[in-house]
């Protein structure tokens, strides 16, 4: 039985050697293919949240500009009416305040007023 037994070792030593260290050669391909799949996966998905994160980026930095914008122009009206407003205090601030005044009908035209 020994004999039989030595024999089948270099038979499968032989035959089935190639053909197991064959499949297992496979397996670990296939399983590195699928690693690279999945590694390949994630990084277009990072790159793609990466894109979507840059774009909402820039769309809130040109919202906060606009903003930014806005309250200085507004900030500007406030100083200028705020100044306009002191200057009616000042003396003679009332007759400046006339002047300026461009749609104060004059004394030589009739007013009507509807009711």
């Amino acid at each position: 039985m020994s004999k039989l037994f030595y024999k089948k070792s270099i038979f499968s030593k032989k035959y089935l050697g190639p053909v197991f260290i064959k499949r297992q050669q496979k397996q670990a391909n296939f399983v590195a293919l699928i690693f690279l799949i999945i590694k390949i996966s994630f990084s277009l998905l990072s790159i793609i949240s990466l894109i979507k994160l840059g774009h909402s980026s820039k769309v809130r930095l040109t919202r906060l500009r606009e903003i930014e914008d806005s309250f200085t122009y507004e900030k500007y009206r406030f100083n200028v009416l705020t100044n306009k407003f002191d200057d009616l205090f000042s003396p003679e601030g009332e007759q400046r305040f006339m002047k300026d005044q461009d749609q104060i009908i004059s004394r030589d035209i009739i007013r009507v007023i509807w009711r």
